[in-house]
């Protein structure tokens, strides 16, 4: 691994690329706990008005991570608001070694990579595209976005994540493998892979001319508008209560969920049924798993959920859940949870 930087160097910018539910968090978060003294900064953003992803990083990482929040970064800013951003992580004082850009799983990487490149911020230079595959949804999401192809050829390490989900993992690993241009596939479970992977993804001076503006222009189709990104085909819902969700409600509510609704992540608070944890929410497509926590020490107890899905009816969505608040003073039976706990991660996923 690269070790960190004692000079004045500039500071590595890395884009953390991947569709809705890939795993860039699980990813991102298994870095910093095993940095081995790199000193990680980040930018999260996420596509909805509750940072779902951003509570789940800012743990590991304090103030040395910058939030941004209901909308994709590559169309939210440009590149001199993206150089305010990264002032904030590459000032001298703040020991930054390199900084990772997580961007929402409907951002634009070509954009992304653009930006950086038109950066006039002297501390800073692009690191790489780090593109994160689900596998197990793989062919569906390519169904659905040819353009994960280009994503792929732009990426200069690829992690192939959720191949323990995936029925043939050998034969996604290939296809993957043959649309990349010259990135590195990785394979991984659960976003483990070896930090220098991450760090060490920093393209070469070929790559980097590979990676110029007239490259990154697509001369099929003009993204300047942003009519050809992923994001402007999905709609998102931010759902926040005070008061707690009845179990058995909130599974019935899964159970019955529509087809567009791609995406939910956030964490919900089953008052009396589990007052020592909250409950982290991970679904994509059909994939559904709750992960209790013990409740932060400093944080109010309240749900807070992002549904993100193509065609959804986010006002129904939003009466479907509130419809599963419970404020009746009430003492849990023992099998309210029964529903919740049958989507709790297994052992080795907790390993």
């Amino acid at each position: 691994m690269r070790q960190p930087s004692k000079g004045p160097q500039q500071i590595p910018v890395v884009v953390l690329a991947g569709f809705l539910g890939s795993g860039k968090t699980t990813l991102l978060n298994h870095l910093l706990h095993r940095s081995g003294g790199t000193r990680i900064g980040a930018i999260v953003n996420d596509f909805g008005a509750i940072e779902i992803d951003a509570l789940a990083v800012a743990g590991a990482l304090g103030d040395s991570t910058v939030s941004l929040g209901n909308g994709c970064l590559c169309c939210a800013v440009d590149s001199s608001e993206l150089d305010a951003y990264l002032e904030r992580l590459a000032r001298p004082d703040a020991g930054i070694d390199v900084i990772v850009i997580e961007a929402s799983g409907l951002a634009e990487p070509q954009e992304l990579v653009r930006m950086l490149l038109a950066s006039e911020h002297p501390g800073i230079v692009y690191g790489g595209l780090v593109e994160v595959v689900d596998a197990a949804e793989f062919d569906a999401t390519r169904a659905r976005h040819p353009e994960i192809d280009r994503h792929l050829a732009l990426a200069d390490l690829v992690v192939v994540n959720k191949l323990d989900r995936a029925a043939d993992a050998e034969r996604v690993l290939g296809t993957v493998r043959g649309l990349t241009d010259h990135g590195a596939v990785v394979p991984a479970t659960y976003g483990r892979i070896d930090p220098g992977f991450l760090f060490d993804c920093r393209p070469s001076e070929e790559r980097v001319g590979q990676l110029s503006f007239d490259d990154l222009h697509d001369r099929d189709r003009d993204l300047g508008d942003h009519e050809g990104h992923l994001h402007t085909q999905y709609d998102s819902l931010s759902f926040a209560s005070d008061v707690p969700l009845d179990p058995r409600r909130v599974i019935a509510f899964l159970d019955g969920r529509p087809d567009g609704l791609y995406r939910i992540k956030g964490y919900v608070d089953f008052g009396a049924y589990d007052t020592v944890n909250r409950y982290a929410v991970h679904a994509v497509g059909p994939f559904l798993r709750f992960y209790p926590e013990p409740w932060p020490g400093n944080e109010a107890r309240r749900t807070q959920l992002v549904l993100i899905g193509s065609g959804i009816d986010a006002a129904a969505l939003e009466k479907d859940l509130r419809a599963c608040t419970s404020d009746a003073p009430h003492t849990a039976d023992e099998h309210g949870m029964w529903g919740v706990l049958r989507y709790v991660r297994e052992p080795e996923e907790a390993a």
